[in-house]
């Protein structure tokens, strides 16, 4: 869900194509390639994004899904950031290298979480979803992105050598609640974030 992903930074799995060197099994059959390392992240992409939806209060079908419960899933996913977003009152907001710790809070990159748009938008057509339904591609997340990117480019993101690939959270670090998009809704956070972004500071 620094997937993203990647953010600011762009995210190391992408556009990577599938292995393309299958041999011969036993008795003349052609072994199947293994899937890509995108493919395999946007498997799990899709399967946390379901997860999350039969968690959430009230339980939401995929059909009844919208662009604003999209973006409540980003922002659920920032609990589990590794970039330091700079609030305006931060002494350090606008600050490319900070001399020292403040009490910001960690957000999910920019970069991170549009690479992870990208791959859930295909999964959802590759899984049945109608292109015109696509919640993924929904105007209120476009502007969701962009404001986490013009927000994020002000305070001057800056990506630490401390981490730069994209991990798995294992499930046992989920919890919490996010409050919903619609409604006043509570969505029940316990699906499996399988996007933990790049370390940066913000």
């Amino acid at each position: 869900m620094d997937s993203a992903s990647g953010a600011g930074a762009s995210d190391p799995n992408g556009g990577e194509g599938p292995s393309t060197g299958g041999g011969s099994a036993e008795g003349g059959s052609t072994a199947a390639a293994p899937p890509s390392r995108y493919e395999s992240q946007k498997r799990r992409d899709w399967n946390t994004f379901l997860q999350y939806l039969k968690n959430h209060r009230p339980p939401l079908t995929l059909a009844r899904c919208s662009g604003a419960h999209v973006t409540e899933f980003l922002k659920y996913l920032d609990q589990f950031g590794k970039t330091k977003v700079h609030a305006i009152g931060c002494p350090y907001f606008g600050h490319p290298n900070p001399p020292a710790p403040c009490a910001c809070p960690l957000k999910q990159a920019w970069g991170s979480l549009d690479a992870l748009i990208g791959r859930l938008r295909a999964a959802y057509e590759e899984n049945g979803g109608r292109p015109e339904a696509n919640p993924f591609g929904a105007k209120a997340v476009r502007i969701y992105l962009r404001e986490v990117r013009e927000s994020q480019a002000k305070a001057r993101a800056n990506v630490s050598m401390a981490s730069t690939t994209t991990t798995s959270a294992p499930a046992s670090s989920v919890g919490g609640e996010s409050s919903a998009g619609d409604g006043g809704e509570t969505a029940a956070g316990a699906a499996i974030a399988t996007v933990a972004p790049t370390t940066t500071t913000v």
